[in-house]
């Protein structure tokens, strides 16, 4: 591993592994102080931003890789949720003095697989040094038809509540990285739950879809439960969810079995991003279709309702279930 004193200076490490990220010609090469960006015509800048900060949304120890792809793909699922395609980002990278030129190396080649893997280039952003560990700042831009992105608002009584995926998964991964969780019972099953929880998968081939068909739309990045509230309070209504109708991988089925205290961690917890949409239920059949032409499985989980409280989750008895907080809150 390279000596400090053989690390490049700031310039000099922007050069080797963040220039070769800036392809688009409105880079500039990140030799300027800004980029130039023209949205296709007929087409609304949709933007988007997320911070992510080690010992909060990520492991200090985890691999350079893993953290560089968390980092991008947040801000992805947030255009998904909104009906867009991604064009480019902005990074607002802050490193700690023990910064290695290895690790770096690392980052930049997990922004770089990502960015091959969805369609988006860096375009400019700003490195300082961080006084307190990592901390990451994506801004991510899209687009969309002029007028068609999908917002929190505009869920209506009688829509139906669909997610993507499987629910959880992320929240049960942490639990078990932090110890407060016996993965015994998830066996093999544990790997993929930690991996959930590293490796988010933004549902960028649903945001086609979701323009076509969803009324409200966002990600799940706090909690189905707690997100899931944000839709109804900004359209003025409440909700009803299935407890039997969240979809949920083998993993945390067992260890649900085992352990029935986790299913409030699934419905609660954080990191999930995955799509939760509300459209009229004659629309979900077409939804269905277009997300199965996308490999992506998609489910109904309830109801939107009259009234004005947070979202309800009931047994199969239609009794309330008692969830003890409704999602994570970074304060």
């Amino acid at each position: 591993m390279p000596e400090r004193g053989e690390r490049p200076g700031e310039f000099g490490m922007i050069a080797r592994y963040l220039r070769p990220l800036a392809d688009d010609p409105g880079a500039f090469g990140l030799t300027d102080d800004a980029a130039l960006l023209r949205p296709e015509p007929g087409f609304d800048l949709v933007l988007t931003k997320d911070m992510v900060a080690a010992g909060v949304h990520f492991f200090p120890d985890d691999p350079p890789e893993s953290i560089a792809r968390k980092a991008l793909r947040v801000n992805l699922s947030d255009l998904a949720a909104k009906g867009a395609t991604p064009i480019g980002y902005l990074l607002g990278l802050a490193l700690p003095a023990d910064w290695t030129e290895d690790w770096m190396a690392g980052f930049s080649a997990g922004l770089a697989e990502d960015q091959r893997r969805y369609g988006i280039l860096l375009l400019g952003g700003d490195t300082v040094k961080s006084p307190d560990g990592l901390m990451l700042s994506v801004t991510a831009l899209g687009q969309v038809p002029a007028g068609s992105i999908v917002r929190r608002a505009g869920a209506a009584i009688g829509d139906v509540i669909v997610v993507s995926g499987t629910i959880g998964d992320a929240a049960l991964g942490l639990r078990l990285r932090l110890g407060t969780l016996d993965g015994s019972a998830a066996g093999e099953g544990a790997s993929h739950l930690l991996d959930r929880y590293l490796h988010p998968q933004p549902r960028l081939g649903l945001a086609e879809a979701v323009r076509s068909f969803a009324s409200a739309s966002l990600d799940i990045s706090d909690g189905l439960i707690g997100d899931l509230g944000h839709i109804t309070r900004t359209s003025g209504v409440s909700a009803v969810v299935e407890a039997a109708r969240v979809p949920l991988s083998d993993a945390a089925r067992a260890l649900i079995s085992a352990d029935p205290t986790a299913f409030a961690s699934i419905v609660t917890g954080g990191d999930d991003y995955e799509i939760l949409t509300t459209m009229p239920e004659a629309r979900f059949a077409a939804y269905q279709a277009a997300a199965d032409r996308a490999g992506i499985p998609v489910a109904v989980i309830g109801r939107i309702v009259e009234g004005q409280g947070p979202p309800v989750v009931t047994d199969a008895q239609g009794n309330a279930i008692s969830l003890g907080r409704s999602s994570h809150d970074h304060f």
